[in-house]
């Protein structure tokens, strides 16, 4: 059994020597001023990483759980009828937009970074958790858990189909 952070910088050392994409880590700035003079909200950068399907990898070894996708897009007319979802949505598009990121670029928010010691992952809050073997194992959004190696020697395989 590796050490995680072993684990996890080898993994970001394999991506990097395939070139695999990164994508945005974006924060929510809020909208700034008085009455109609106020700013608009819009999504700020705040670093890039790896989406390694329930988990984010960052060239630190950082793991996030992954929250929500957006592209820098702006919407196009609105659909009347349109679930309150399908309008946060595209809001959500609209302040990726207006940020400074490149025009369709995916973009993560809301994403949460992981606790990544013994008894966080004892716990097993968010996507990350501690098997008895003392291996750290991911819960698929199935339910199912695999072992995390596994787990992302799998994801990083992906790239290679690019």
């Amino acid at each position: 059994m590796q050490p995680l952070a072993d684990l996890l910088a080898g993994t970001v050392t394999r991506l990097e020597q395939l070139g695999a994409h990164d994508e945005a880590l974006a924060a929510l700035k809020l909208g700034r001023g008085i009455g109609n003079l106020r700013t608009p909200p819009m999504l700020i950068p705040v670093g890039r990483a790896w989406r390694l399907g329930v988990v984010l990898l960052d060239r630190l070894g950082n793991l996030y759980a992954t929250g929500e996708v957006t592209r820098a897009i702006e919407p196009q007319i609105a659909v009347t009828n349109r679930s309150d979802e399908a309008e946060r949505k595209r809001e959500l598009r609209r302040m990726a937009a207006r940020g400074p990121f490149a025009e369709g670029e995916t973009i993560n928010v809301d994403f949460s970074m992981l606790d990544l010691d013994d008894a966080a992952l004892a716990r097993g809050e968010g996507p990350l958790s501690l098997a008895d073997s003392g291996e750290v194992l991911v819960r698929l959004p199935s339910g199912s858990d695999i072992h995390l190696e596994k787990y992302l020697a799998d994801r990083v395989g992906l790239f290679n189909l690019d």
